[in-house]
């Protein structure tokens, strides 16, 4: 650290300090909760598809589990979807009954489902029968696991 001596004029580069705001205003916007993945969302299709329980399954298969960068599909959370007059029927589960992470996931399932314009509403239904197994993950949720040093 620098001593500055009064009278004498500081040597070297001068520095100026930035505002909390200035510093802040080019910084992105925190997120709402903890959860990842949101920043690889894509845009909500432009008209209603055809098959909307197969664009459902799209939708889902960006939503990111927050521990782990796989999809809830890759980790066969989602048992089921349908599709009746504007509401999206999701049914869930989770790895454990216990999960810190259940909120979280909800959340995000409603908000990224919740985005398609033909959607108007979101109901997630829990389902903890038949329980989840690591036999419900797809070859690639296995994969993506192995990577990250988790066995399967």
């Amino acid at each position: 650290m620098q001593s500055v001596v009064p009278g004498k004029a500081r040597q070297g580069p001068v520095r100026r300090r930035r505002s909390l705001a200035t510093i802040l205003a080019g910084q992105p916007a925190p997120a709402v909760h903890a959860s990842g993945g949101r920043d690889r969302w894509s845009a909500p299709l432009s008209e209603a598809p055809a098959d909307k329980e197969a664009a459902l399954r799209a939708a889902l298969g960006e939503v990111l589990d927050p521990e782990l960068p796989i999809s809830l599909l890759e980790l066969g959370l989602v048992y089921g979807v349908g599709f009746d007059r504007g509401t999206a029927r999701v049914d869930l589960t989770f790895t454990a009954t216990a999960c810190p992470c259940m909120d979280f996931i909800k959340q995000d399932v409603r908000d990224r489902v919740g985005m398609e314009p033909w959607v108007d509403t979101v109901e997630i239904n829990e389902v903890w029968d038949p329980p989840w197994t690591t036999a419900r993950m797809t070859d690639e949720g296995r994969r993506k696991l192995r990577r990250f040093g988790v066995g399967t």
